[in-house]
């Protein structure tokens, strides 16, 4: 018998910006953050408090998967899981921090939530890990080729961010969350904020960043950011799929999504990633 603290799990609720979040993160320093049957009831049990409270969920992934002394028990763990996420898809936003290693099982539950975080040099997601991948197909690949953060970001799609540090990692939540609502239940005026320039100003900048030759090219976010209030956006999947932009702003101090080709890489034509990327964005 072996006492495990918080069984490798901490969970609860509590407010970002004012607004409840439910949240749990899994601590590498209890059990290698491993999942086992507790450490999952842990999980879904907060994941059904956030959908009843109609409230986001937040997933602080740091783990080396499933507990494999615990059997079937981490297995069906993982399962209850899965469902939840699928179940509560569309109904409150799922959100994934990556900050560490998350191998196995821990890899398909980010796959399945709305937005997923990673952090420079410390995040890796991937179903085996080199040593395995070297032992059946004798390849040598490294965690940063196999599933690190510029993987994810740039080329499986899978990533929405990423982020230098922990701490970046944590604000950049918070920032997305502030576009967000609380759930599908919310008013679409709970994400207002007043804006300090005025809605009538006139945008002369946008004289000189679109040019008047239609064969030259210009960086669309110029526009988006001086369209929008303050100037300020969010944007995930930027560097994947780079010839479009999703992104959200506000005009007026109300939340709007942003779709638009990016000109100035591959003349922003329509392939099967950007496509599938404004796809993903809308249908959230």
């Amino acid at each position: 018998k072996m006492d495990i603290a918080a069984d490798g799990v901490v969970t609860g609720f509590g407010k970002v910006n004012g607004r409840t979040v439910c949240c749990y993160a899994q601590d590498f320093t209890s059990r290698g953050g491993t999942l086992g049957e507790m450490h999952a009831w842990k999980i879904t049990k907060t994941m059904d408090l956030a959908a009843k409270m109609k409230v986001p969920m937040v997933g602080m992934l740091d783990t080396g998967g499933a507990r494999i002394q615990e059997g079937i028990g981490s297995l069906d763990g993982y399962g209850q899981i899965f469902h939840r996420n699928t179940l509560y898809s569309g109904i409150i936003p799922q959100i994934t921090l990556s900050m560490g290693p998350c191998a196995g099982g821990a890899v398909y539950s980010p796959a399945l939530t709305d937005w997923v975080f990673m952090v420079k040099d410390s995040s890796y997601m991937y179903v085996t890990g080199p040593d395995v991948v070297k032992a059946i197909t004798s390849e040598e690949v490294t965690h940063e080729e196999l599933g690190g953060p510029t993987v994810h970001n740039a080329k499986s799609g899978v990533a929405h961010f990423v982020y230098n540090s922990d701490a970046d990692c944590i604000n950049g939540c918070k920032q997305l969350l502030s576009y967000l609502p609380q759930s599908v239940y919310d008013k679409p005026d709970s994400t207002h904020q007043k804006p300090t320039d005025s809605p009538k100003r006139t945008c002369p900048e946008l004289d000189t960043i679109v040019p008047e030759d239609p064969r030259k090219v210009y960086d669309m976010k110029k526009v988006i950011e001086a369209i929008v209030d303050d100037g300020e956006f969010i944007e995930p999947h930027k560097h994947f799929a780079p010839n479009m932009i999703v992104c959200f702003a506000r005009f007026n101090g109300h939340v709007v999504g942003i779709i638009a080709n990016q000109p100035s890489y591959m003349a922003g034509v329509l392939d099967i990633n950007a496509s599938d990327k404004a796809a993903r964005f809308i249908r959230f």
